[in-house]
């Protein structure tokens, strides 16, 4: 809910305000009016007569306009409000499933290996989003969950930060992953269930079954998109340590894109292929925009009545002219 404090004056009955135009035709009908003439009939009594003069009349004529005016403006019900809007969405539950194994530290995407700019462009795609919830599974030999169903966006983060490959038994296990983040979508609440899949190779550990997983996310509403992670030919993959550091060989990069299209399509998703940085950026950027939640604002205006100060005003305005009739002294 966001609370945006306006402050500015309003009125209930503006309308009423038009009645402000009759007190300068007043005013100037007073005027132009001839005065009348008094008869005393006594010395007496012109001696006790009104004191003070023109500028009286001119104070008293002031009061009176500040009466008038202070009672349209009354009545006119100024307020002073904050305008609220309430937002009301269910948003989307989304799980970000990682693939963890070595061959993720290939270095195909430069100017970093697959692992880092994966990582890159999920913190972006999580910063684009507002009210899903989001959770983190990583993958290799197995699955685990790293952070379950959150709207602690910092939380979230932090975990993708710390992914790294050799966390977990090496190997890849797709449907594993597939089943874990499915169990975690399942009891979700609202009617969005997202499960988004990046991995750069073939299903060789596990014994679950991608696509027998794939049917059993979408029989619980899980809607699965798959991302293949790797360039178009052969790639520098790791292949061990040395005293220089890590050593890599030129490999073919294998990608199962047949299962992870039928993964993909029988729930309903799509597939994609990153062949770069630029590219897996793009694909993020495409899923934000299929996976949007339509918003339903309600907005509505709490006021405070602020009537009562020109209503005071009027009210001062009629007891100094009362305190100044006392003054002038009384009519004959």
């Amino acid at each position: 809910m966001d609370l945006i404090d306006i402050p500015a004056i309003d009125f209930a009955s503006p309308f009423v305000l038009l009645l402000l135009l009759l007190i300068p035709i007043w005013w100037l009908w007073r005027r132009g009016r001839r005065a009348p003439a008094i008869i005393f009939s006594r010395a007496d009594v012109l001696a006790r007569g009104h004191r003070g003069g023109a500028f009286t009349r001119r104070l008293l004529g002031t009061l009176r306009i500040l009466l008038l005016a202070g009672l349209i403006v009354a009545l006119a019900r100024p307020r002073s409000g904050a305008h609220t809007e309430n937002v009301d969405s269910e948003g989307i539950n989304i799980v970000v499933a990682i693939d963890l194994s070595s061959s993720m530290l290939s270095e195909d995407f430069q100017p970093q290996n697959r692992l880092e700019v994966a990582k890159d462009k999920v913190k972006q795609f999580i910063l684009g989003r507002k009210s899903d919830r989001i959770g983190l599974v990583a993958f290799a030999g197995e699955a685990l969950t790293q952070v379950p169903l959150t709207v602690d966006y910092p939380v979230l983060l932090a975990a993708v930060d710390n992914l790294q490959a050799g966390q977990l038994e090496d190997g890849t296990a797709i449907g594993t992953a597939i089943a874990t983040a499915a169990n975690r979508l399942r009891g979700a609440p609202g009617h969005s269930r997202v499960l988004i899949l990046l991995t750069d190779g073939e299903n060789n550990r596990g014994a679950i079954d991608p696509r027998t997983a794939a049917q059993a996310a979408a029989a619980v509403g899980v809607k699965i998109y798959t991302i293949g992670a790797g360039t178009i030919g052969m790639a520098p993959v790791p292949v061990g340590r040395g005293l220089m550091g890590m050593r890599y060989e030129y490999r073919p990069v294998e990608i199962d894109e047949a299962l992870l299209r039928d993964v993909a399509t029988s729930t309903g998703g799509r597939y994609f292929r990153a062949v770069d940085a630029a590219a897996l950026q793009r694909i993020y950027q495409q899923i934000d925009q299929l996976e949007q939640e339509p918003v339903r604002a309600h907005q509505y205006v709490r006021y405070t009545e602020e009537y009562h100060w020109p209503l005071a005003v009027a009210l001062i305005a009629i007891a100094l002219e009362a305190l100044l009739g006392v003054w002038r002294g009384p009519l004959p």
